[in-house]
């Protein structure tokens, strides 16, 4: 009992966690309202417990007025200041640990998580998914022929489209310099071969400006197919295998893994159709 009384008091003074600097106000003033009425309830009841020991030094009836007249007033006003001081406190420190936890996981140039964070999501939903690596083509050139600031420009939104062409069930990173990976939820693996192609034609429509002269990209795709107890450097290199066979087959275009084997240089797909390709190493 005496547990569970005391738990309940702790409970009633605790400020808790904060959703807004609102609510941190709100709180306080909640919570200096119950320490003013205690603080009221704690005066009154000493002074009757003077009084029952005979040992109040002055009349009872104008301290009682005194306490009822600045106890609640004083002791809100003391308490509202102390815990909105330790309330903002708390707040700020949870949002900036929230930050710190966001930036640890966001690539900060493409806005989709970083290859860490990606790897923990792989981890964390093995076999719920399979995966789609992306990279921009001749990357290398875009950077020598308009300028790293450029180079950036394309990241972002070649990033923009692998963002908006996937769910939000869909894991979307950036793994690379130029490379993107995306973990696929989606129900067939039809539907995520039509999905990658849906990102490549988007990237090929794209058209950025560096001053009065167009900037127009491409993108390679390979993907693999996640089984069960299989770590992610297998997955991962499945994929980059595909990658490179859609790379060395002409680039703009994805290849899935799974075709490789059982065509003589892999399913390529680009549009509705599969393309033969004999692979021949080309760089970016």
């Amino acid at each position: 009992m005496e547990n569970a009384t005391s738990n309940w008091i702790v409970r009633q003074l605790t400020l808790g966690e904060f959703s807004s600097r609102r609510a941190v106000v709100w709180r306080s003033v909640w919570m200096a309202a119950k320490i003013a009425m205690l603080a009221y309830g704690l005066n009154i009841c000493a002074h009757l417990l003077l009084v029952s020991l005979d040992l109040l030094p002055y009349d009872l009836f104008p301290a009682l007025v005194i306490a009822t007249v600045l106890t609640p007033p004083v002791s809100f006003v003391v308490a509202v200041f102390a815990y909105m001081v330790v309330g903002f406190a708390v707040y700020d420190l949870r949002v900036s640990r929230a930050e710190l936890e966001r930036i640890s996981r966001i690539d900060m140039l493409s806005g989709l998580l970083n290859r860490r964070a990606f790897q923990k999501a792989f981890d964390d939903g093995r076999g719920e998914a399979s995966l789609i690596l992306f990279d921009i083509d001749r990357f290398k050139a875009v950077n020598d022929s308009f300028g790293h600031s450029i180079g950036d420009n394309v990241i972002a939104a070649v990033a923009d489209v692998i963002r908006n062409t996937f769910d939000e069930d869909e894991i979307c990173a950036r793994i690379g310099g130029e490379e993107f990976a995306v973990l696929w939820a989606g129900p067939t693996i039809d539907a995520m071969a039509e999905r990658a192609e849906l990102a490549r034609r988007r990237v090929e429509a794209l058209e950025l400006f560096a001053g009065d002269r167009s900037v127009r990209v491409t993108i390679s795709g390979g993907m693999a197919d996640l089984a069960d107890g299989r770590d992610f450097n297998e997955i991962f290199s499945e994929a980059d295998r595909a990658l490179y066979v859609a790379k060395a087959s002409g680039r703009n275009r994805i290849v899935r893994h799974w075709d490789i084997e059982s065509l003589s240089s892999g399913a390529i797909i680009r549009g509705s159709s599969l393309r033969m390709g004999q692979p021949e190493r080309l760089a970016g």
